[in-house]
């Protein structure tokens, strides 16, 4: 009697992921965590205007000014490397909905503050969560999209930030010239992500790929199940089984995995770091102070606002672009294009004379620095491994925080001593530097998730 051939080998967790079209799950979840990246933003948003309100109210110098901003990107460097941490240890969402509730709270505390110490503190506060709450949330998507279409659902959830940072825009414009107490209510109004820190907790699924990481196979199987189901498809009846966690090696680190700088990975960490480092530097450089910049150049605070909004509204043409080409030129590519933009329009606005010139120049610098924030985020938890997918993340923007921190001394240092034109030129020279660190990346356009 001749012998059953064998059936087909199960699927595993990752081909059952990667098989499935783009679901109205994949919808909810993309919708959930980018109205919290919205938020994240529309708080980084904020600053820019309470900067220019405070400075106006407090008299505050442009170095203490800066003290203020740089308070809030000293916390997303450490907040970025803890979330990281914790989110490879407890998981994805629940580390999402724990910093959505510390920066919103602080945001709140932060419009009573009643001196220049108080706020500093509490903008410190606020940068823990919304360091934390960033590479979480773009590991957390990028898990669950299906290959084909990754790096675009990625682009996609990073382009939430642009709403965010034009709501900001829009509370800047409307709620701080209104009083002295205006950017208080601006401030006020960031409190909201406390409260969908809940909507988090409760609607948002947990990583498949983190339960198995974490041998919780039961989990693991409802959720891919779900996803399946909401594809139409029938789920298969054997539940996944979780692999025994291999020996740890003299490259794996204490937390379990291999260290960021094993021989395997060294080479994309060096040049995620490099990347995160310049373009963070370039654009709280620039973004940061574009409103302060502008109304010390000659324009009215109104007009200067207006200015502002307008720029900040060519970041969504960025985005879209960027979630093409990702998956049409590749990853790097895409990324090294649009901070070769982005160098030449900082060179343009430190050349130009004129309203016309510097609206148009701060819109194609708004333009290709979103559209290199899209594809970065794209790359960044695709080139590591599950178990140190976050961790990896944390790590690129928490190094990056360290140049965010920095930018604004040293933008209010260079415009102090040599004016707006020279800060720009510096702004550049780092784009330049950050296009050529995107060659150390590999292209991961289409290719599965490793572990």
């Amino acid at each position: 009697m001749p012998a059953t051939p064998p059936g087909p080998a199960p699927l595993s967790v990752a081909d059952r992921l990667d098989d499935l079209p783009f679901t109205p799950r994949h919808r909810r979840l993309l919708l959930g965590s980018g109205v919290g990246w919205a938020l994240d933003a529309m708080d980084v948003g904020l600053v820019a205007f309470v900067l220019l309100a405070v400075t106006a109210q407090w008299g505050l110098s442009p170095s203490t000014a800066s003290l203020i901003a740089s308070a809030g990107f000293a916390g997303m460097a450490l907040g970025a490397s803890l979330g990281g941490l914790l989110a490879d240890r407890i998981g994805r969402r629940q580390v999402f909905a724990l910093t959505l509730l510390v920066y919103g709270v602080a945001t709140g505390a932060a419009a009573l503050a009643w001196s220049v110490t108080a706020l500093i503190v509490f903008r410190f506060v606020v940068g823990l969560g919304l360091g934390a709450e960033l590479p979480v949330a773009s590991t957390l998507v990028s898990e669950f999209a299906p290959r084909r279409i990754r790096g675009r659902v990625v682009v996609a959830l990073e382009a939430f930030w642009a709403v965010g940072w034009t709501a900001a825009a829009l509370l800047g414009y409307l709620l701080v010239p209104i009083s002295d107490d205006g950017w208080r209510w601006a401030l006020a109004v960031g409190a909201i992500p406390a409260l969908y820190a809940i909507v988090v907790r409760r609607g948002l699924p947990e990583s498949p790929r983190f339960l198995l990481s974490r041998g919780r196979t039961g989990e693991a199987e409802a959720v891919v199940a779900q996803f399946e189901r909401s594809a139409g498809r029938t789920p298969p009846r054997a539940v996944l089984v979780a692999e025994a966690p291999p020996a740890r090696t003299g490259d794996e680190s204490a937390a379990g995995g291999p260290g960021l700088f094993s021989p395997a990975l060294r080479r994309r960490t060096a040049g995620l770091w490099l990347v995160w480092f310049c373009v963070n530097f370039s654009y709280y450089g620039a973004f940061t102070w574009i409103p302060t910049l502008l109304v010390a150049d000659g324009f009215t605070l109104i007009r200067s606002l207006q200015f502002t909004l307008v720029i900040t509204l060519a970041q969504l043409p960025g985005y879209a672009l960027s979630a093409i080409l990702v998956e049409t030129w590749g990853r790097r590519r895409t990324l090294a294009a649009f901070l070769t933009g982005s160098a030449v329009a900082a060179f343009l606005y430190a050349g130009a004379d004129g309203s016309g010139q510097v609206l148009a120049a701060g819109m194609f610098l708004s333009f290709c620095n979103l559209g290199a924030w899209g594809a970065l985020y794209a790359t960044t938890p695709e080139v590591y491994p599950t178990a140190v997918r976050a961790r990896g993340a944390g790590a690129a923007a928490g190094f990056g925080r360290i140049a965010s921190i920095a930018a604004p001394v040293v933008v209010a240092a260079i415009f102090t001593g040599a004016g707006s034109g020279p800060v720009f030129v510096v702004l550049g020279a780092a784009f330049v530097v950050a296009a050529l660190g995107s060659f150390l990346l590999p292209e991961m356009r289409r290719q599965a998730l490793d572990g």
